[in-house]
């Protein structure tokens, strides 16, 4: 369950309320139910995935990528599967735990373990959003924002593209 804390440490658990208080920022948070399939979770519950198992865990979720494709128009997804394990993480994470925009919506359906958005607000306070499993997230392009992972460190993300050209991280003032 997602958890959204504000500058003054008052938390929300609640979807409702989280999404209501996201929404100047026009950020929308949804719940995505995982599949019930036993050769999935264990999948999703290893540490690191091959090449071939990436593609299974995509197309366990095609269903909702369809859906993505008809009514957002969005064309290639991935999958980043990062944990305690991968070389060179905190490099990885440096480019991305900055406050930084992006020209495309950053679009990430989180499908394995947790991580934190932090957002900032036009009056420049700033709200931490905790996101876990079966969260999906839409941050429009241009909104200052920062990632990290949680002491957890470990996610694994579906992320969806209209295009890749438009996903780079720029530096925000």
């Amino acid at each position: 369950m997602a958890t959204l804390k504000l500058d003054e440490d008052t938390v929300y658990t609640d979807l409702q309320t989280i999404t209501h208080k996201l929404s100047l920022l026009k950020i929308q948070i949804n719940h995505w139910p995982v599949e019930v399939d036993p050769q999935l979770h264990r999948l999703l519950a290893q540490e690191s995935l091959n090449a071939e198992e990436q593609t299974q865990v995509l197309m366990a979720f095609d269903g909702y990528f369809v859906q993505l494709q008809q009514t957002a128009d969005y064309q290639s997804r991935d999958l980043i599967v990062l944990h305690p394990g991968v070389p060179n993480l905190d490099t990885l994470l440096a480019k991305f735990n900055r406050i930084h925009t992006h020209a495309d919506d950053e679009v990430r359906y989180i499908i394995d373990g947790e991580g934190v958005f932090g957002f900032v607000y036009p009056d420049g306070s700033q709200v931490e959003l905790t996101i876990k499993a079966e969260e999906y997230i839409t941050v429009p392009a241009g909104t200052k924002h920062w990632f990290n992972l949680t002491p957890q460190r470990r996610i694994k993300a579906i992320r969806y593209f209209t295009g890749t050209e438009g996903w780079v991280s720029h530096a925000s003032t």
